[in-house]
């Protein structure tokens, strides 16, 4: 989606409210199934002393899978938009989005944004404990029927405690 920012370029105070839904083509990561609904942007680009700044708030509903246990879960992906918009790149802010005419490109900075701040592991509980790496059942389950394996260079050790028993 182009949003038209000819109103508020020149006019400092100014603003303009935006709505939109997020196209997920070029949103796939591993470890997100599939998105519920597209994901939905609100929010407001505004002149503050001749500078564009765009801020409002990015929601995505997902089914992801989790990267320690395999388990699926739902999961609800908040992003803070908080952008700045200008008229030319800049090589000393390759973080600022460059204007095309009077028009910028909510698509590529909601994307970007997206992005920037998704998770680097996507977990189904803070605390999850994964896979059994001998069974492979999951620990969030209860615990497995394996036994610890002692290293080699301690079994010296343990057959000293099993004399004691």
């Amino acid at each position: 989606m182009r949003l038209d920012l000819r109103e508020i370029i020149a006019v400092p105070g100014s603003s303009m409210p935006f709505a939109c839904e997020l196209e997920t083509d070029g949103l796939d990561f591993p470890a997100i199934r599939a998105y519920k609904a597209k994901p939905h942007a609100e929010g407001r680009v505004f002149n503050e002393a001749g500078v564009l700044h765009l801020e409002g708030l990015l929601t995505a509903e997902m089914t992801c899978i989790c990267d320690r246990c395999g388990a699926e879960f739902d999961s609800v992906k908040e992003t803070e938009l908080d952008a700045i918009l200008v008229e030319e790149e800049s090589a000393e802010h390759p973080e600022f989005f460059v204007l095309d005419g009077n028009e910028v490109d909510l698509d590529e900075v909601l994307s970007t944004c997206l992005i920037l701040d998704m998770e680097t592991k996507f977990l189904c509980r803070e605390d999850c404990k994964g896979l059994c790496q001998k069974c492979g059942k999951n620990l969030n389950l209860g615990p497995c029927a394996c036994r610890n394996e002692i290293d080699p260079r301690f079994a010296v050790l343990e057959q000293l405690l099993d004399k004691e028993n």
